[in-house]
């Protein structure tokens, strides 16, 4: 179901500046925008109730904090009707950061981040092989993430 959401041009360059940005003050962000801040204030409290901005996220070097393997795992699940099952099982793992439900050759697509290769062996072999539903997994290693970015948004 699709919700027609009413963003105007002024939503849309908030919503492009802080995420380029997200500790912009809002004056700083009014001044930038030629508005108040108190009109920023506004229009972000409108964007979170709508759930368009959900909080914000600080960025991490995971490599310095020594996560140092990220790798993707395509799931095959036994039968589709156990994606629900299967995802709320998933979201108990805490290595996995992300999880897609996607067409192609796997049912889903997770990304796992872990600070070495037998903590991702026993996230693979203890957690994942354990779960009702997970036929088989196929997993990806990332050697190098060369950029990672936010979408441009239309003004």
């Amino acid at each position: 179901m699709s919700l027609k959401l009413n963003l105007d041009k002024l939503d849309l360059q908030i919503i492009q500046a802080m995420m380029e940005d997200a500790e912009i003050s809002y004056a700083d962000l009014g001044k930038k925008l030629f508005v108040s801040g108190g009109t920023i204030h506004v229009r972000i409290k409108k964007l979170e109730e709508q759930n368009i901005v959900k909080g914000r996220k600080l960025a991490v070097d995971l490599k310095a904090l020594g996560y140092d393997v990220i790798a993707f795992i395509g799931i095959y699940l036994e039968k589709s009707s156990l994606y629900d099952a299967v995802a709320k099982e998933l979201r108990s793992i805490p290595e996995i950061v992300r999880l897609n439900y996607t067409t192609g050759n796997y049912s889903m697509f997770a990304e796992i981040v872990t600070k070495d290769i037998q903590q991702l062996r026993f996230v693979l072999h203890d957690k994942l092989q354990n779960i009702k539903g997970i036929e088989r997994t196929e997993t990806f290693i990332s050697l190098e993430e060369s950029f990672s970015r936010n979408v441009v948004v239309d003004q």
